[in-house]
Parts: C-alpha cells; sequence; structure tokens
C-alpha cells in the first residue's frame, strides 16, 4: 500500500480525527462525531482509499536517481 496522503494534510486528519472523537465523547455532538475515525486512520496510515479511487495523490513526486 503506496502512501497518497502527506504533510500538512497528514496532520490536519490526524488533528480533525481526534477533535471529532472526543466532542462525540463528550456527547457535544451527535453520533456522526464518531466519524472522526475515518480522517484519524488515514491519517496514521497516510492512505486514503477515496483518493486511490480518483487517482490523486498528495504525495510529491520523488525524484529517481540514474
Amino acid at each position: 500500500m503506496k502512501s497518497n496522503v502527506a504533510g500538512i494534510e497528514r496532520v490536519l486528519r490526524i488533528i480533525l480525527g481526534i477533535v471529532l472523537i472526543a466532542l462525540a465523547a463528550t456527547g457535544t455532538v451527535g453520533w456522526w462525531g464518531w466519524l472522526g475515525v475515518v480522517p484519524l486512520l488515514t491519517g496514521l496510515a497516510g492512505f486514503c482509499p477515496l483518493y486511490m479511487f480518483l487517482g490523486r495523490n498528495a504525495c510529491p513526486m520523488r525524484s529517481r536517481k540514474s
């Protein structure tokens, strides 16, 4: 599984996931706050299945050494 999420987007996904889960756990938001698990896991793994389906890659291209 290749990484397709990198940099600041990865950090933002992790933060968003933690915040949503915390809000759901404290009862501040409804059940949908538990959907924060999705951005948390994709941020931690560095892989987003939706990006793969759409053909998007947020990781910078690495130069190949010949």
